[in-house]
């Protein structure tokens, strides 16, 4: 889902070249040698503190490394080298066929050709067409259907490496490749660190009416969800070339956050569930298994109605209506024209989202969840403390009873919903958000008189229907089917972030990428947390890292943790929830998931006929 993302900026590149030093520490020695990497770091440390550069952790490799070469089944790619990190990067891997011209509104086509002479992977690739703040002065094109590779240097053949698959987020509306908040350099050094080396791969897809335009007409054509299908035909890409990087495709791990999290979601749920074997486990961040789709009105798909009418508004705005064929009008228009009608009406509110299409999406997720039709792999999922404050609506302010039922009842709740929600979200400043530890509450505060004095009862039930609701959810039904889930709540405000938001929607990304460059934000979020802030970074990295590799986030003090186990979630163990990890500035600790609880569980007893989940 979109939220407000700290916004991005151009930033860094991947790192200076470090010229001045180096020494071939690959792989196959590099954990041998770790004592003596160790006494090059501190010395390199030490000598870069006076010379006033910084480079983060370097793994030092030969200056004059060859270019790596890959090839795949369709030929070869020659990607870059980077001697700070001792990696190496492919960009502009295409997975699909260009869905241009009329392939445009279609399921992606596998890819066709090949080719005998090297193709250049070396530069990032245009963002797919997308509407919002992530896409600002961003390159885009239609032609986007790429993924990229961060790896190792020095891979031994005989030991492919486990593979972490990244989709960004943005609301399915955004986002892109070359966004460097998203640079995986960092993560693949810890791993390497920890001698458990894992590879990147990170996909694009179609977003916005580019991946979702949703209508009846879409549906009998059998071009729904296109941007999910992309993603689904990267993995298979992957299971099929991704050992030529030196990867390991059984040993492949589906990874987003928000849009991208419930991008994962849908792929434990696609097909009613169906285990394709494209991955052998899932981390979703800030989403997962579970959209709100509306409830059923009536049509074929169950819920277009919304949909319908973003539909409708591209057709009307691009002269499409007069046609026997509105969708085959579409698909014929020049790219600029059509592009400025999906602008314009992104930018009146039109939302372009999946729908329930009783293929790729069989059934409402709170339906699947409930029989146990998922891909029953082992899944690391978690949200921020406050993800209301992305979420909950900013207008009318709201100060009395009156008011809470009214903005219930304006997000199609009818009223004896609304009176049993009223009931169980109580104006209670204590367990609202943020926490008054976070923010102390002052009902004569700027926010106070801007959202109302109960803004924090509306933040914390909207921010449980848009987030922690699924995730519970998630990890019940994992208990259930006896499948390991492991839950975590992420409790750290950047100083940089507004007064009032607190742990909000996306601000863990930085950490969970080790990016203490702050590579790509305006500010960088690091800015006033200290060491701890660092060493929250580094911990949670490596436990990531550790799921992929072997399905158990646990990381000992040792390796870069605080040692803390992290609790496999058991629903049966007492109490109707499980226990999962809180991160903050000191550090990881256990907790029960009970905040809310009775609350979460009216809407998931209700999910479908209230919610439409």
């Amino acid at each position: 889902m979109r939220g407000n993302h700290l916004g991005p900026s151009e930033g860094l590149g991947l790192g200076e070249v470090f010229n001045n030093v180096s020494m071939p520490l690959g792989i196959d020695n590099l954990c041998s040698s770790q004592s003596i990497a160790n006494m090059m770091l501190s010395l390199l440390a030490q000598v870069l503190a006076v010379t006033g550069v910084y480079v983060a952790s370097p793994v030092l490799a030969p200056r004059c490394a060859a270019a790596p070469v890959v090839t795949v089944k369709n030929g070869s790619y020659v990607g870059v080298h980077n001697p700070t990190y001792n990696q190496d990067f492919f960009f502009g891997i295409r997975y699909a066929k260009p869905p241009i011209d009329d392939l445009r509104f279609r399921v992606p086509q596998s890819l066709n050709e090949t080719w005998t002479e090297p193709r250049p992977a070396t530069e990032p690739v245009p963002f797919c067409v997308g509407y919002g703040g992530d896409n600002a002065g961003k390159r885009m094109s239609e032609d986007c259907l790429y993924l990229q590779v961060v790896r190792p240097s020095g891979i031994d053949p005989s030991t492919p490496l486990p593979v972490a698959v990244w989709t960004h987020g943005g609301g399915l509306a955004m986002g892109g490749l070359d966004d460097q908040r998203y640079n995986a350099s960092f993560i693949v050094q810890n791993s390497v660190e920890m001698c458990t080396p894992i590879m990147v791969a990170s996909l694009a897809y179609r977003v916005s009416a580019w991946g979702f335009l949703s209508s009846e007409v879409t549906l009998k054509d059998g071009s729904t969800n296109l941007g999910f299908r992309d993603q689904r035909l990267a993995l298979h890409w992957l299971q099929e070339n991704i050992g030529a990087f030196g990867g390991a495709p059984e040993k492949v791990t589906i990874w987003g956050e928000s849009a991208g999290g419930s991008s994962v979601g849908a792929h434990l749920l696609a097909y009613n569930g169906r285990d394709d074997k494209l991955f052998k486990g899932a981390i979703a961040q800030s989403g997962g298994p579970g959209i709100r789709f509306g409830v059923n009105d009536g049509s074929q798909a169950w819920n277009t109605s919304s949909r319908e009418k973003a539909y409708n508004s591209v057709v009307t705005a691009t002269g499409c209506t007069s046609s026997p064929n509105s969708l085959e009008c579409l698909r014929a228009l020049p790219f600029e024209t059509l592009n400025a009608a999906i602008n314009t009406t992104e930018q009146e509110g039109a939302s372009f989202q999946p729908m329930i299409d009783h293929d790729f999406i069989a059934a409402y997720g709170s339906t699947q969840l409930n029989t146990g039709k998922f891909v029953h792999a082992p899944l690391l999922i978690g949200t921020n403390s406050d993800e209301g404050s992305s979420f909950a609506p900013r207008t009318p302010p709201c100060n009395t009873e009156e008011d809470f039922l009214g903005l219930l009842q304006t997000s199609n709740i009818s009223s004896e919903a609304a009176q049993s929600i009223s009931i169980l979200y109580p104006d209670i400043p204590a367990i609202g958000i943020p926490s008054l530890k976070t923010f102390p509450y002052d009902p004569n505060s700027t926010l106070s008189q801007t959202l109302g004095k109960a803004y924090r009862r509306v933040r914390a039930y909207f921010g449980d229907l848009s987030m922690t609701l699924t995730r519970r959810a998630a990890n019940h039904a994992w208990s259930l089917q006896n499948v390991n889930s492991f839950a975590y709540r992420w409790d750290v405000t950047i100083p940089s972030t507004a007064a009032g938001n607190g742990a909000g929607h996306f601000q863990e990304v930085a950490f969970v990428f080790d990016n203490t460059l702050g590579l790509g934000y305006a500010v960088n979020p690091f800015e006033g947390l200290g060491e701890a802030g660092k060493g929250l970074a580094k911990e949670m990295s490596r436990r990531w890292v550790a799921f992929v590799v072997g399905g158990k986030p646990t990381v000992g003090a040792v390796g870069g943790g605080s040692g803390v186990e992290w609790p496999v979630y058991d629903v049966l163990k007492g109490g109707g929830v499980g226990d999962g990890l809180l991160f903050d500035l000191e550090g990881a600790k256990v907790e029960e998931d009970s905040n809310r609880a009775e609350g979460m569980k009216w809407m998931w007893d209700h999910a479908e006929e209230v919610y439409g989940l």
